[in-house]
């Protein structure tokens, strides 16, 4: 039964966190259309009704789901079929799989059994996100070489060369977090973060190595290859490594895409804003005799576990929800780099800055303990 009940559990865990990231990806697709409809006083998209509502052209990601479907899947005759295939789904499952090992929530309670709520609770969490992170460029080129297409070709090695570059970029801006925490598992990294510094302020990633988080977002952002990052896919030179895709296959790129962007808004939460965390906002299991609000004034506000659960998930999904607004602000606001200027700001003032901040870590760091 135990085993059982190990397996209802986490199944629930992996519908979850399945629903909360394509709910944001969804999502995104109309945001992608309409946030740069409001900056540019548009009306945006408001055409797809349902029964005569509208709800601000929220139908319209339902309306080009279909479109995606029923399109036809055009297949190059003279590229490489069974690679061609494989690409999207080498793109599409290492994003989906990272997000496994970011905490949603601490623990709860229910029918005397404590659970975590995190699917994958691993002592090396940053090492395995990395890992698999890493992975979705092999589908990438993959796609951009089997199209037998010069230009797909093209938007492919430069994918690598990009990917590659800002990978070196993100992960030595987390080294930062890891020296300060002195941990891998991203759960522990989390409640770290809810201590405070001098007695009120939240000891969040972002205060303590705020250098490291101006490292990590433009990273980030030209992670997952959007503007002004967008070499790759860059349309107006006939240039992308999905160039030759049609249908549901350009769409399962797509929307790998936008998973990337809610995996790494998610672990930028997790790392420097605190992760589910609200400042001074506890659970029974962290302060004895009841969680809710303890403010360093003395005041409190006694709230039951459940809800404390339900407000630091609402907290996690808000935060991811506003570093996806300024991933989308930053990509309708500033113009694309050239190749050289892209290469010149990952190799020459990313990873240098990056360094600096490990050394200066580190000397902070043996100066405290001395």
């Amino acid at each position: 039964m135990d085993l059982l009940a190990e397996i209802v559990i986490g199944l629930v865990k992996i519908a979850f966190v399945l629903a909360l990231v394509f709910t944001f990806a969804v999502l995104l697709t109309w945001a992608e259309r309409k946030q740069p409809a409001l900056m540019q006083d548009r009306l945006g998209a408001n055409r797809a009704p349902i029964w005569g509502l509208r709800l601000w052209g929220l139908f319209h990601s339902i309306a080009e789901t279909f479109k995606l479907i029923f399109k036809e899947d055009f297949i190059p005759p003279s590229g490489v079929q069974l690679a061609f295939r494989l690409a999207p789904v080498i793109t599409l499952f290492p994003a989906l799989i990272t997000f496994a090992v970011i905490p949603f929530g601490y623990q709860i309670e229910i029918a005397g059994r404590v659970i975590l709520l995190q699917v994958l609770n691993l002592n090396i969490g940053i090492l395995f996100l990395l890992a698999f992170g890493s992975l979705a460029v092999y589908g990438i080129v993959l796609g951009g070489w089997a199209s037998n297409n010069k230009y797909s070709l093209l938007g492919g090695m430069r994918a690598v060369a990009q990917t590659v570059s800002y990978e070196v970029a993100i992960g030595l801006s987390i080294i930062g977090p890891i020296m300060v925490f002195g941990t891998l598992e991203l759960g522990n990294m989390v409640r770290m973060q809810n201590q405070l510094l001098f007695g009120w302020i939240p000891m969040w990633g972002v205060v303590v190595q705020p250098l490291a988080f101006l490292i990590y977002l433009p990273a980030a952002i030209a992670e997952t290859k959007r503007t002004p990052f967008d070499l790759p896919e860059g349309e107006s030179e006939i240039i992308g490594f999905n160039l030759e895709y049609s249908g549901m296959r350009w769409g399962m790129f797509f929307l790998g895409e936008f998973i990337e962007l809610v995996v790494l808004a998610g672990l930028m939460t997790t790392l420097f804003f605190g992760g589910y965390h609200i400042p001074y906002l506890y659970d029974s299991y962290e302060i004895l005799g009841g969680g809710g609000f303890i403010f360093p004034w003395g005041a409190m506000i006694p709230l039951p576990d459940v809800w404390v659960v339900i407000l630091r998930i609402g907290a996690f999904a808000a935060k991811i929800a506003f570093f996806l607004w300024l991933q989308l602000l930053v990509r309708w606001t500033m113009p694309r780099f050239r190749y050289d200027q892209l290469m010149r700001v990952g190799w020459k003032m990313l990873i240098p800055l990056a360094l600096v901040n490990i050394a200066l870590t580190g000397i902070v760091l043996l100066t405290l303990q001395s």
